[in-house]
């Protein structure tokens, strides 16, 4: 049996038989403008179009009407995911992925953690409990206390380039001959108190060779109502005057050292 069917694009008429219409589906394509369309939904009632029911050549009949199986239609095809598409699906598959089981808590390599940190705090207050306690005057007490437990002490900062000598004098006791009262400025450049530190008295010749040799603690230059514990105030000044019996000794100068004892 046959049909008349009308190409869409370009208004074309021409017959269809049940096995073209079968062959791909209903799809044909217009022999005059190359359109695909589906044959059942154009057909048409009147007479194909004139010069298509005129006599025509073999060769020239594949031009006129192809209605062989169309391949790769585009209709038919699936159409290409997009980048959004693709995009989406990976999100959509990451949510699924990241639904995990809640992790178990590792306590004991928590309570392992904990204990090494305090154990580095501890030494690193014991290494620099004097440098803590100076810049830090408010955790001096906690500091003692702490060194109580290990037997050790929080002294006061021992550095003696920031002590200096601003002046000093040998003076001769006039009425006394084996007298001398030796005179010393001391100087504390530090911003912080620190130790009062340790005086050697070196006395010499003519020669400048050394006849005596003395070391004074601060117990023995302090005045009476300074603490030593104190330590020596910052940006202060220390006069210290000691009188000395160098009996048949005859010095002729002098030499002065500051220094902390190790």
């Amino acid at each position: 049996m046959t049909a008349i069917t009308q190409c869409p694009e370009c208004g074309t008429r021409f017959k269809v038989t049940d096995a073209q219409l079968e062959a791909h589906e209903g799809l044909v394509r217009c022999g005059h403008c190359h359109e695909v369309f589906d044959a059942d939904k154009h057909l048409h009632n009147s007479e194909p179009s004139p010069q298509l029911s005129l006599p025509i050549e073999p060769e020239l009949a594949a031009h006129e009407v192809d209605l062989s199986p169309i391949p790769n239609v585009p209709e038919l095809e699936p159409e290409p995911t997009t980048l959004a598409q693709q995009v989406q699906f990976v999100e959509e598959l990451t949510d699924e992925v990241l639904e995990m089981p809640p992790r178990k808590i590792n306590w004991l390599g928590m309570l392992a953690s904990l204990l090494l940190t305090l154990t580095l705090l501890a030494q690193f207050a014991y290494f620099y409990r004097i440098d803590i306690g100076t810049q830090l005057p408010g955790l001096k007490p906690l500091l003692e206390d702490y060194c109580e437990l290990l037997q050790c002490t929080v002294t006061l900062p021992q550095n003696a380039d920031l002590i200096v000598i601003e002046s000093s004098e040998l003076e001769s006791d006039p009425d006394h001959a084996n007298i001398v009262t030796l005179h010393v400025l001391v100087h504390n450049k530090a911003s912080y108190p620190q130790a009062y530190p340790s005086l050697e008295l070196t006395l010499t010749s003519i020669q400048d060779q050394s006849i005596a040799r003395r070391v004074f603690l601060p117990a023995d230059y302090l005045k009476a109502g300074e603490d030593e514990k104190q330590g020596f105030p910052a940006k202060r000044d220390l006069d210290i005057k000691l009188h000395l019996d160098t009996t048949d000794l005859k010095p002729a100068g002098y030499r002065l050292f500051l220094f902390y004892p190790q």
